[in-house]
């Protein structure tokens, strides 16, 4: 086997890594799909209005909740470095990325993808790592979804996801859909579809029908204009007649 050129080498592994990056970046949603949809979610949750009736109308209930919710905010400028590092824009990411944690200590990392529909209720939340979390999942204050020493992998965390005040999700872990993670559980193995954990290490509580109140954010359709609409549903709707 003849030797290995260690410049070559080298330059495999900066290609990789860019091929990484690039197929990273493609899988985040389009910015003005997933602010819609967060905020509708979170207008939801907050008991508010969250039939958007025009995209004017959606452009102002986002910056409504921006100013009234330091937590929305951060969580729009997540969206905003991710849809900025997709599109390869330089300084921007890191300056939505310090006014994240500036206004409402949330810190989200590069490699979190976080479908549209998410809840983050307030803010000192960390998420780093491959990390995948769901649509309609809700993050309470001082979560932590996190990397074990050594992995780069993270949670998987499915659709409906409720995880609690001060709960940490650690290492490569997968959260089925409508799961719930009790306040401050230690979630270090892997969490059924539909079960509440609790305690440190997490230990199945109890397996509720999936969740009958969870907020689901279902696709995007299009109204009679021909514009894009995202809706948001309970459960209990759903099974009505």
């Amino acid at each position: 086997m003849p030797p290995v050129d260690p410049r070559q080498a080298r330059k495999e592994k900066r290609k990789a890594r860019r091929e990484f990056w690039r197929e990273l970046r493609r899988r985040h949603p389009k910015l003005r799909h997933a602010l819609a949809a967060d905020a509708r979610i979170t207008a939801l949750y907050r008991g508010e209005r969250a039939d958007f009736r025009s995209r004017l109308d959606t452009l102002a209930q986002i910056l409504r909740l921006a100013w009234v919710s330091d937590a929305f905010f951060a969580q729009a400028m997540y969206r905003v470095k991710a849809r900025a590092q997709a599109l390869r824009i330089p300084i921007v990411p890191r300056i939505a990325h310090r006014l994240a944690m500036a206004s409402a200590q949330v810190s989200i990392g590069d490699p979190v993808v976080i479908e549209p529909g998410v809840y983050i209720v307030h803010g000192q939340v960390v998420i780093d790592g491959l990390v995948e979390i769901g649509s309609g999942t809700q993050i309470f204050p001082w979560v932590t979804i996190g990397l074990k020493a050594g992995q780069p992998r993270g949670a998987t965390i499915g659709r409906n996801v409720s995880i609690g005040t001060g709960a940490k999700v650690i290492g490569p872990v997968r959260i089925g859909d409508g799961a719930r993670v009790g306040a401050n559980a230690v979630v270090v193995r892997d969490v059924p579809d539909g079960v509440t954990v609790v305690g440190v290490p997490a230990q199945v509580l109890a397996a509720p029908s999936l969740q009958e109140h969870a907020v689901v954010a279902e696709p995007a359709t299009a109204d009679r204009s021909g514009k894009s609409v995202t809706k948001g549903t309970t459960r209990e709707e759903q099974v009505e007649p």
